[in-house]
């Protein structure tokens, strides 16, 4: 009886194809073509936005070749659209934008990655879409300060907010940590500026509202950044719960010690690819944010084995990146295990100094870990190893697969079996006065 309903349902959600009748085209609510290779194209796309009418939302990142007429006829023919993802349309410009601002209703979501725009139209979507909840404008050579100073001013019921791989993105285009201009004695002379560009004389942003309901911000591979910008936002979104900054290489312990005011609020923090970051800011992260579930450092080389000590204290940490870090020792692995009981993904490659047998006390230990990669690591190179290891990509080259060692799921339990069998091997070759040799089977036999 419940049937029609079930097929009802199934064509309000179209996936990864077009409609193929007019019913469907009456019915369907919702497009979604993430696949590239479904075999749909633009041309195929863009007579469906006249006929279909009723759509609330649209995503055609599988559709790599939208032009501007596909966006144009859904921003006429549509009235009840409420969210669009065309990430990776590189074909779409500011034209068929500038249309969708003028003509859709206001969108609750909006995903624009690797559309390349102008400030001209990011600020008509800030302006023109109050109601945003979340916005993804990520891989945007042109954009700048200006229009980025309209998203914080004008869309203030953001939830998610990523801005990654923004390259002319400075500290102006983002919220100030000062609340009101100190006006200068009228008797001091202040030093002549002396700005680089127009957009270096930009004022501080100054707002009196804060970004209460912002929980994700990506701002990673913005290398302009600095310590002062990292500021501003932990001033102006104080309940974050998802901070990326990865590749910024400008921050330092300062930056993380501001990070640390958002406190219990939050739970994932990427630092990957910041050098200056030492052991004293991750100290005071550690110490401040205990809610912390996922945390990457990778290629942070200044960090010690103290900045795992500390790590390993946060009861809910779940996942830790410490790829390329080279100062860490089996130390810090050793705590890490007999501290960490929730630890579930940890990846230690390039760690030069960690020796199998601290990897062989980690997996022993911590019974929830599912996902271990230890690529390049010496001691993970052993006879025997590799065959737990996943299979390497198929990118990698001749070098790089022989020394790639990922161990996920049942593997991890696995390799923690072979290693006890091999180190029972050796305490019996010890026994009876025996060279070890290490064997890469299942047998226990010493010969």
């Amino acid at each position: 009886m419940n049937r029609p309903d079930v097929d009802l349902e199934d064509m309000k959600r179209i996936v990864d194809r077009l409609p193929q009748t007019e019913s469907e085209r009456q019915i369907v609510r919702h497009l979604v073509i993430r696949d590239p290779n479904c075999g749909v194209s633009d041309e195929w796309v863009a007579p469906e936005m006249i006929f279909c009418r009723q759509l609330e939302s649209v995503v055609l990142s599988g559709v790599t070749d939208t032009s501007d007429k596909t966006i144009v006829h859904l921003a006429r023919e549509n009235s009840n659209i409420q969210g669009l993802d065309l990430t990776g349309c590189k074909y779409v410009t500011d034209v068929s934008i500038m249309e969708l601002v003028a003509k859709t209703p206001p969108l609750q979501w909006l995903q624009l990655s690797g559309v390349v725009l102008t400030d001209a139209s990011v600020s008509a979507i800030a302006k023109t879409f109050p109601r945003l909840v979340e916005l993804e404008l990520n891989d945007q050579p042109l954009m700048t300060a200006v229009s980025v100073r309209d998203i914080w001013s004008y869309s203030r019921k953001l939830r998610t907010l990523t801005l990654a791989h923004s390259p002319q993105l400075t500290d102006s285009a983002l919220p100030s940590p000062i609340k009101t201009l100190t006006p200068q004695p009228s008797g001091e002379k202040p030093l002549p500026a002396r700005p680089h560009t127009w957009l270096d004389q930009l004022p501080p942003l100054i707002l009196c509202h804060t970004a209460i309901d912002l929980r994700v911000l990506d701002l990673s591979h913005c290398p302009k950044l600095t310590d002062a910008g990292v500021e501003g936002i932990v001033a102006h979104a104080p309940v974050l719960r998802s901070l990326a900054l990865a590749g910024c290489p400008n921050l330092t312990d300062k930056a993380v010690e501001s990070i640390s005011k958002l406190g219990l609020h939050l739970g994932n923090l990427t630092l990957a690819h910041c050098p200056r970051i030492t052991d004293n800011g991750i100290v005071s992260l550690a110490r401040s944010c205990t809610e912390l579930r996922s945390v990457d450092l990778a290629f942070c080389r200044q960090l010690t084995d103290m900045a795992v000590f500390e790590l390993a204290s946060l009861e809910r940490i779940h996942r830790l990146v410490l790829v390329r870090v080279p100062k860490l020792t089996d130390n810090a692995i050793y705590f890490l295990a007999d501290h960490t009981s929730s630890l579930e993904r940890l990846h230690l490659s390039y760690c030069d100094r960690i020796t199998l047998k601290s990897l062989h006390h980690l997996v022993r230990t911590c019974k929830h870990l599912v996902h271990l990669t230890a690529t390049g690591v010496p001691g993970a190179r052993r006879t025997g190893v590799g065959r737990f290891s996943d299979p390497p990509p198929a990118d990698l080259d001749p070098d790089q697969k022989s020394v790639f060692r990922a161990f996920s799921g049942p593997n991890v339990a696995a390799l923690c079996k072979f290693l006890d069998k091999e180190k029972l091997r050796r305490e019996q070759a010890e026994a009876q006065n025996i060279p070890f040799v290490a064997r890469s089977d299942d047998s226990m036999d010493l010969y």
